[in-house]
């Protein structure tokens, strides 16, 4: 499937062939505390088929809790993350933040990881009160 997608700020925009397979929601502590939220949602890239059409990303490099380094890519003008990728190993998981996607409403959760670390309140949401619209 191809999207294309954007940071907050609108200084990074990219176009992207996914797997709509495999949309992922990680609950490991990396996920949460970057997304500053209970978990991360990412989908996988297509054979590393990932095009930046606008901007720059600035890169950190992180340990992940696996032992695996990882390759976190923000806009540097507002901090938004992107991607995360495996230096130097193509054929790792190449994780694209599914809420910067446009098509994003199209891609459903098919899995969870790092289900060790979750938040014991993330599995009953449907519990909470419902506001807004």
């Amino acid at each position: 499937m191809k999207v294309d997608g954007n940071c907050l700020c609108g200084h990074v925009r990219y176009e992207a062939v996914i797997d709509p397979s495999m949309v992922a929601i990680c609950h490991c502590t990396d996920c949460q505390v970057h997304s500053g939220t209970a978990y991360g949602i990412v989908v996988g890239v297509v054979e590393q088929q990932f095009n930046l059409l606008h901007g720059t990303l600035k890169v950190y490099e992180k340990t992940a809790d696996s032992g695996t380094i990882r390759a976190l890519a923000f806009c540097p003008e507002c901090g938004n993350r992107i991607h995360a990728t495996t230096p130097g190993d193509k054929s790792k998981f190449f994780g694209l933040r599914v809420g910067t996607i446009r098509q994003r409403d199209q891609l459903k959760p098919t899995v969870q990881a790092w289900c060790g670390s979750a938040l014991d309140w993330v599995h009953d949401l449907g519990a909470i009160p419902k506001s807004g619209q």
